[in-house]
């Protein structure tokens, strides 16, 4: 058993109403069994080992709300794409990438953008081919709902002018009818199904990277959107005690009747790795214009997105998983897909009676006005992303127009009584939760834009966003009891900051960092 340790020396924030600062916090055998003033705590555990934190600020743990964390491994070695800023930067950063793998291996990764490109125009396998003409290449949006493909890796997967469109999914063709090497939703599958699958030792490794990066950021428990193989690797990595977060770990639609078989509900599992929601899609993504819309987009007069999956096939997959234990998480972007999602909910919830589930929508965008008040009279948890707003600013004003006064509508869903729960949805945006509180609070991206925030008064209190960013996303995991804050009888899972953020202007939060993160009483990263 690990010797009592005693937390001192700094203010310690509890988000704990009833007592928001402690001077001291006493751990013992990976709980907080005591907090308030160190002399109380220090008679009381007189030969406790120690932690000074020389004037630091202690915090709750991150819990990110919504993130994949195996493919966020795997992309820290893959090509980043992200934030270039011209066609040609991307394809220089590709064939960077491409110049340290082994002949003929596929090229893969992603991030690119298009929205920010000079002329916004979505690119082209003919773009790739002159860049990389003799290794297969698949690149993910930064949404990560289209993928941008080269000739090489169609003939890989044997697509062509011929090949249908899937249900659920768009191949982009030129005016003859030939691919243009875009494939958003359900269609990417036709070409991801021709890329061999990573090992489990290759799993294993990119579990580790991001579990390192999570610790290096102060995250202590994360929600990761991924299949049965990240599981498995997870799981692998419990057993070896090298599992440094708790994972909530939500199981693909496609494995909802085997989860049920087996007995699997959610909440199921041990107290670092736990069956979670079951997560579904509703429609695509701003940035693919494939999130599904009430009226059509403001550049595109015939088009309202795609519907991911039907509403009878949504309907039915909610109701299987609800009788048997386990509880729903449904993408939704646009306002039509949102509202879809809540009927289904208001339908299965009526259906049923019995102890209710903590559904959710993952990412709710943009709502229509009369829908803000639904999730919290429907108990929907709100899981969102604060970076998205101000990473996705410009497109949701071109796509959206004067529909994004309740776009990522924080503050009015928090008015409202929903609850909310934040994340990054890494590796489509940047893993750090201070990054994330900073977009919360201000409306703005790091470098300031737009001044005055952009629709300030769905601004965030530093506060709140905290509260989304540890006991709300806790509460989503069904985890309020356990962690969330910093009480007796909670996991010792907490990150001191080199800042007391709530102290100080929102500014700070772009200085600050992460000097040493904790979990279950256990320092598992230390700057």
């Amino acid at each position: 058993m690990l010797d009592d340790l005693l937390v001192f020396n700094g203010p310690i924030h509890t988000m704990d109403r009833g007592q928001p600062v402690v001077e001291a916090l006493l751990i013992r055998a990976g709980r907080i069994v005591a907090r308030g003033a160190l002399e109380a705590l220090r008679s009381r555990a007189p030969h406790a080992r120690t932690l000074d934190l020389a004037g630091r600020a202690a915090f709750p743990g991150f819990e990110d709300a919504h993130l994949h964390l195996c493919m966020h491994g795997a992309s820290l070695t893959q090509a980043d794409l992200a934030g270039a800023l011209t066609l040609q930067e991307a394809l220089d950063r590709a064939r960077q990438a491409a110049a340290r793998l082994p002949e003929a291996e596929w090229l893969l990764g992603g991030g690119w953008d298009h929205n920010l490109w000079p002329q916004a125009a979505p690119p082209t396998r003919h773009d790739l081919d002159r860049a990389l003409p003799t290794r297969p290449v698949a690149l993910d949006s930064k949404d990560r709902h289209s993928l941008w493909v080269n000739s090489l890796a169609l003939r890989l997967a044997g697509i062509g002018a011929g090949t249908p469109d899937p249900l659920g999914g768009r191949i982009w063709r030129d005016a003859s009818g030939e691919p243009t090497g875009i494939f958003s939703e359900s269609a990417r599958q036709l070409v991801t199904a021709a890329i061999p699958e990573p090992g489990e030792a290759a799993r294993r490794e990119a579990a580790r990277a991001a579990l390192a990066d999570c610790a290096r950021l102060g995250i202590t428990a994360v929600h990761s959107c991924e299949g049965p193989d990240a599981f498995y690797a997870l799981a692998r990595l419990e057993q070896a005690g090298e599992l440094t977060a708790r994972v909530w770990h939500m199981l693909p639609l496609r494995a909802l009747e085997a989860a049920a078989g087996c007995g699997l509900v959610t909440g199921y599992g041990s107290e670092r790795l736990r069956i979670g929601h079951v997560k579904m899609f509703a429609d695509g993504a701003l940035g693919s214009a494939t999130a599904e819309m009430l009226a059509p987009y403001e550049s595109r007069p015939d088009d309202r997105g795609v519907a991911a999956t039907d509403t009878p096939t949504l309907l039915e997959a909610v109701r299987f998983a609800a009788r048997h234990g386990l509880a729903s998480a449904i993408h939704a972007i646009g306002d039509g897909a949102n509202r879809r999602v809540l009927d289904i909910y208001a339908q299965v919830a009526q259906e049923l009676s019995g102890a209710p589930l903590r559904q959710r929508i993952e990412h709710v965008q943009l709502l229509s006005p009369e829908d803000l008040p639904r999730l919290a009279a429907l108990g929907v948890i709100a899981s969102m992303q604060p970076l998205h707003a101000t990473q996705d600013r410009v497109m949701a004003e071109r796509q959206w127009g004067a529909r994004c006064r309740t776009a990522y509508a924080w503050r009015s869903l928090l008015a409202s009584g929903a609850r909310l729960a934040f994340g990054t949805d890494a590796p489509v945006e940047t893993l750090s939760p201070l990054l994330s509180l900073y977009a919360a609070v201000t409306r703005r991206s790091a470098d300031g834009v737009p001044t005055d925030g952009w629709y300030p008064g769905q601004r965030l209190t530093l506060g709140e966003a905290l509260h989304a960013y540890t006991l709300g996303a806790a509460y989503a995991a069904y985890g309020e009891g356990s962690r969330g804050s910093l009480a007796p009888g909670k996991l010792a899972d907490l990150v001191v900051l080199s800042h007391d953020i709530l102290a100080q202007p929102p500014e700070a939060l772009l200085e600050a960092h992460v000097e040493m993160t904790m979990v279950g009483g256990e320092i598992v990263y230390q700057r």
